[in-house]
């Protein structure tokens, strides 16, 4: 087992270093220069030059990128060009705002994901099967930002239920939740059905019935606990696809996060900003992979050893 984690680890560690020369030469290739963007017409050749100089433009490329990635590992993500600003310090403002929303989110989407994938495997092909793999299709089919200007729309502008901008108040949590939730429930829907349909098929299921366990006990305490697994993984790939669509989500209810932040420094071309928000995302991407390979193979030795790894 130690063999296996560390092998998966210096995976990720390698495809880490990988994401981040990537992130730094696309930006790098990128129209425009930021010097040029955040100071006047009037502005000298030579105070261009110096300001350039000033936030280390000037340097080789691969000596750039080295000293981004020691700034990095020092903590320090440099200064946005726009607002003269440490990153680390703007990332400290918004950071846990996208945290709270995307993990209401993830929250909820279990909560109602996993009974309704449950039933509808139990009552297969039934009315209540037919229906919410109908609407799990549907909502599947539907960009969340679409989502959320329809959620905009008729609860916030024609019935003024609720507040369609800021996060300040539980209110204002229910819309962006909402589209964000609707976004993402339909997968983990089919997916918990799949794996609960597999499991009602082994042997060890009619052995529980047999011994005369009652339904409850036999779905919660058997076929759930079992499903979970692949569950699981669907639960760690999906907090980066949160975290990404938040970038969205909250643009559209203007919400002081993470994902509006990167906006508007992809359209300041303030590239201290938006180096360290797209290696963020990266690297929570690795390290929910690298959790959720590690998580499986803990609770099935099958897939660790499928995988290279040793049985113990």
């Amino acid at each position: 087992m130690a063999r296996y984690i560390v092998k998966r680890i210096a995976q990720g560690l390698l495809l880490v270093f990988v994401v981040s020369i990537l992130v730094f030469s696309m930006l790098h290739m990128m129209p425009g220069d930021p010097i040029e963007l955040m100071v006047d017409r009037k502005v000298s050749q030579e105070k261009k030059d110096e300001m350039r100089a000033q936030y280390g433009l000037d340097l080789p490329l691969p000596v750039q990128y080295v000293n981004w990635v020691n700034n990095i590992l020092h903590g320090n993500f440099g200064t946005s060009i726009r607002t003269r600003m440490p990153v680390s310090q703007l990332f400290a403002a918004r950071i846990p705002v996208t945290v709270e929303l995307c993990g209401i989110a993830l929250l909820l989407e279990l909560l109602i994901a996993l009974p309704i994938g449950l039933l509808a495997a139990y009552k297969k092909d039934g009315f209540f099967d037919r229906i919410m793999m109908s609407i799990s299709l549907f909502f599947a089919a539907i960009p969340s930002f679409w989502t959320a200007v329809m959620l905009v729309l008729i609860f916030g502008v024609t019935f003024k239920w609720l507040p369609i901008s800021g996060f300040t108040t539980m209110r204002h949590y229910v819309l962006p939740v909402a589209a964000m939730v609707l976004g993402s429930i339909a997968s983990t829907i089919r997916m918990t059905k799949t794996e609960v349909l597999d499991v009602l098929r082994e042997k060890y299921v009619l052995t529980a019935y047999a011994k005369g366990l009652s339904k409850r006990s036999v779905l919660v305490r058997h076929v759930l606990r079992n499903a979970l697994i692949l569950v699981t993984v669907l639960v760690f790939m999906n907090i980066p696809w949160l975290i990404s669509g938040a970038v969205i989500i909250e643009n559209i209810f203007v919400i002081p996060g993470m994902g509006a932040l990167l906006r508007t420094s992809i359209l300041n071309q303030d590239f201290a900003v938006v180096q360290a928000c797209v290696l963020i995302i990266s690297i929570l991407t690795v390290i929910c992979n690298l959790a959720c390979d590690i998580i499986t193979a803990i609770l099935d030795p099958r897939i660790r050893i499928s995988m290279g790894g040793s049985e113990k």
